[in-house]
């Protein structure tokens, strides 16, 4: 199942440029980037505190998720190939920008065919959406993105369900720019020592093709209200074609009509709705 969303992206403007960054403390990298567009308070001063060498990385060899995230990367590659006919190069290349040294990328690699952004993850199924995954990445993707100038992203997702999900994430100019702002700002807090505060950026909603067959047989509320639309589906049309033939015998000089329970009125701007009255009200008012 693809979510497909890519405008056609071609390869890179410039050549990426090789670099080996045995310190992650002198650069931001794309995992950086959704500390640093979150609204996570605590996260965003640790990585703070990380790149002035105030503290040590966080040591996530006991992070379960992210061990299986490290371990399924290539059957995540090599899933997305066989299922997608595409190519991916440059698998975990280290680029930089090559105007701002500050900013990084390692890349789980680069769709030799369109020049988009590959990038493995691995998700629990409980917590997995489309919409909650892209926006979830969304800085790193479109950090990485900027680093190498590509036009669209592949964000490939396999759950712990057993299932697997392609997502194409076209570049966004608005948000890059706001990323590229919150980056030089957090950069500027970590050369001066001044600590950073959040910058409560909505990740842009990804557009999502419709593209799934849902069988909701297992739900009781859709049986319910499906119930429900069978059994009034009749009726609602004959009161549809009651109406707009009652609307016809309203007179065009009345303001109001009213007999049988119904009464019509019209308002200034020549629209006419109805309402239902009590009978005795109603042949009252047309006598």
């Amino acid at each position: 199942m693809r979510a497909v969303q890519s405008d056609g992206a071609t390869e890179p403007h410039f050549p990426l440029v090789k670099f080996s960054p045995s310190d992650r403390r002198h650069f931001i990298g794309g995992s950086d980037a959704r500390i640093i567009m979150g609204n996570d308070e605590a996260d965003l001063i640790r990585l703070w505190k990380e790149k002035r060498g105030e503290a040590e990385p966080e040591d996530l060899s006991s992070n379960l998720v992210v061990q299986l995230g490290t371990a399924t990367e290539e059957l995540n590659r090599s899933w997305y190939e066989r299922n997608s006919g595409q190519t991916v190069k440059d698998v975990q290349k280290r680029v930089r920008h090559p105007v701002h040294a500050w900013m990084a990328a390692t890349l789980d690699g680069i769709v030799e065919q369109t020049g988009a952004v590959f990038e493995a993850k691995f998700m629990l199924p409980w917590a997995f959406t489309e919409e909650g995954a892209a926006e979830k990445h969304m800085a790193q993707l479109q950090h990485n993105m900027w680093v190498v100038a590509a036009r669209s992203a592949v964000l490939s997702v396999i759950t712990g369900g057993g299932k697997w999900v392609e997502i194409n994430i076209h570049a966004d100019p608005l948000y890059q720019h706001l990323l590229l702002t919150a980056e030089k700002k957090f950069w500027r807090c970590v050369k001066t020592g001044d600590p950073p505060v959040p910058f409560n950026i909505e990740p842009p909603r990804p557009r999502l093709d419709a593209v799934k067959v849902v069988d909701m047989s297992g739900s009781n509320l859709w049986a319910e209200l499906a119930a429900t639309y069978l059994r009034t589906r009749a009726a609602h049309g004959d009161h549809e074609v009651a109406k707009a033939e009652l609307k016809a015998l309203v007179p065009e000089d009345a303001k109001e009509a009213a007999g049988h329970g119904v009464r019509a009125k019209r308002s200034k701007s020549g629209a006419i709705s109805f309402d239902a009255v009590e009978v005795e009200n109603a042949d009252a008012a047309v006598q």
